[in-house]
């Protein structure tokens, strides 16, 4: 039976959904202006495998914030959840912003962490144009229209073609982002803004990573993935057929099946 709580862990409370069910773990970490919510279709075909614990990362949804939320700050409180659930090994795979923070968790915890997926994410800081980007939609925030922000955003996630498809997901996905605290979120782009580059750490760690793209991903392109398998050939790379940012929303089976074959 699914359990959804809150415990304290990193010093804020955070909202979990813990599957309960299962012998070996697997957290998943959702992405910017997202909530654990969005993992629904997919946490439930990966719950027949795996015990799936699902998070609002700190920021968004219904969990508490800090100043700024680092991914080193993020990467504890995930930490404290596991350790809440009396995990003390795990799969990770983080969406986006959630992959940075993945990123985070092994380069923090590497004897918790057994294997990791990036789903639409990458190990690279924040350029100069796209850290001007996140400036701006502070800007929007402060000026009271995170509503807008997250209204124009979150579609632009998908590709165009399956738009309609998934109306009335995208349409729940911005109902539910009205839990956000305007502040979290500011804290939040802060912390992406700030991230270190994960790139010696990746081409370093021996703990087994995934890729998993769209092949339509208009935010993380396939040339920039194809720059990815040059630099990081360790990595498997799996890209999802006529899907954008968010391939486990867009095509849950494909990827599941992708992450299964994966985690073993």
């Amino acid at each position: 039976m699914n359990l959804e709580f809150f415990a304290t862990a990193g010093g804020i409370p955070v909202h979990i959904l813990d599957y309960k069910k299962g012998d070996k773990t697997l957290i998943l970490l959702h992405g910017y202006l997202e909530t654990m919510y969005i993992w629904s279709d997919f946490a439930d075909l990966m719950a027949e495998h795996y015990r799936v614990i699902t998070i609002d990362l700190p920021g968004h949804g219904l969990s508490g914030s800090a100043e700024v939320n680092s991914m080193d700050f993020d990467a504890g409180a995930v930490k404290g959840v596991l350790d809440k659930c009396g995990v003390s090994k795990a799969y990770i795979g983080g969406h986006s912003l959630g992959g940075y923070v993945t990123l985070a968790c092994c380069r923090l915890f590497p004897e918790v962490f057994e294997k990791a997926i990036l789903f639409n994410s990458n190990p690279y800081s924040d350029p100069p144009e796209k850290s001007c980007d996140r400036e701006r939609e502070i800007k929007i925030i402060e000026a009271g229209k995170l509503a807008a922000l997250v209204s124009s955003s979150l579609p632009k996630m998908y590709k165009e073609s399956n738009l309609r498809r998934l109306d009335e997901k995208i349409r729940e996905t911005i109902e539910i982002s009205e839990t956000h605290d305007p502040q979290g979120i500011v804290a939040s782009l802060r912390g992406m803004q700030q991230r270190p580059d994960s790139q010696q750490f990746l081409s370093e760690t021996s703990i087994p990573f995934m890729f998993i793209g769209g092949d339509s991903d208009t935010i993380l392109p396939l040339d920039k993935v194809k720059e990815m398998q040059t630099e990081f050939p360790k990595v498997k790379y799996t890209i999802i057929p006529e899907t954008g940012h968010n391939s486990f929303v867009e095509d849950p089976a494909s990827t599941a099946q992708a992450v299964i074959d994966f985690l073993g």
